[in-house]
């Protein structure tokens, strides 16, 4: 009879464990494929989302311009970044749904604690490193959408960079511009 009754008990204990380990593997599943969402294993899909952020990062930085700086210079690029970044994510996100690709609703967590730091600052260390922080981030930005015309996959993708291009070269050379006529080029 004890020998039954410690029978019973390991394979409740058998049991008992099964059901969380299939417990912890149905909570655990929807996590595994959650890369995906953000197209981790698609180049073209992470082109989607690093663009996207970069958009979203340039919008924020720029609405911060235009009202913490007051060179003027540094007003009007910022309400460029707002304009053309504004425009660029709307046909993004447009064409990223017609794919059934998520977007991400905020700048990347490096873009927010740069942002953070261009919080703290005023006047011209304040717009030294915003046009710093363009100058960095529109060149990486040329890279990733001349990385995506070269070689995408997506003919969609590969428009829309080639479409978008332009404009980040004309935002480069703005920053590029402020930064030289203001002595920020050096260090």
């Amino acid at each position: 009879m004890q020998k039954r009754g410690w029978a019973a008990r390991d394979t409740n204990t058998k049991e008992m464990m099964m059901r969380k380990i299939l417990a912890l593997l149905a909570l655990a599943s929807p996590l595994a494929f959650a890369p995906l969402a953000f197209g981790a294993d698609d180049p073209d899909a992470t082109f989607y989302k690093k663009a996207a952020e970069g958009g979203l990062f340039e919008i924020d930085t720029g609405n911060q311009a235009a009202k913490t700086s007051n060179n003027q210079q540094i007003k009007d690029l910022g309400s460029m970044l707002v304009t053309d970044h504004t425009a660029a994510n709307d046909k993004l996100k447009a064409l990223a749904a017609s794919k059934n690709i998520a977007l991400p609703t905020t700048a990347s967590v490096g873009q927010m604690a740069q942002k953070a730091k261009l919080d703290v600052l005023t006047g011209d260390t304040y717009d030294k490193s915003f046009v710093k922080t363009q100058i960095k981030a529109h060149q990486q930005t040329i890279a990733l959408f001349k990385k995506e015309i070269a070689g995408g996959q997506d003919a969609d993708a590969k428009a829309f960079a080639k479409e978008t291009l332009p404009t980040l070269r004309k935002h480069l050379k703005a920053a590029q511009s402020i930064a030289a006529s203001a002595g920020y080029t050096k260090s």
